[in-house]
């Protein structure tokens, strides 16, 4: 089991995908129900690293168009969860 500050990994509901272009802002692109998902479509999603957490990415990917991804295990933005897709994975496009 993962220790995530005072939170346990198994206790965390929601984990946060953000992504920015150059120099912007974060932006909330996905939630997924685990670290693990996230983590594997984030590799799906990778057609180039170029950096840690930087890289150019899959089109039709939520991190299309962007150059940089952000995990989370809370909010980083007032984004509106609702709006983004959940578990978003590779057979959805």
């Amino acid at each position: 089991m993962v220790i995530l500050g005072d939170v346990t990994a198994s206790e965390c509901k929601v984990h946060y995908l953000y992504a920015s272009k150059k120099g912007g802002p974060l932006r909330l692109v996905a939630t997924f129900d685990s670290e693990q998902q996230l983590l594997a479509y984030v590799r799906w999603a990778t057609l180039e690293e170029t950096g840690e957490r930087t890289g150019k990415f899959e089109q039709g990917s939520v991190l299309a168009g962007y150059n940089r991804w952000e995990p989370s295990r809370e909010p980083l933005t007032d984004d509106d969860d609702s709006l983004v897709e959940h578990n978003p994975s590779p057979s959805m496009l």
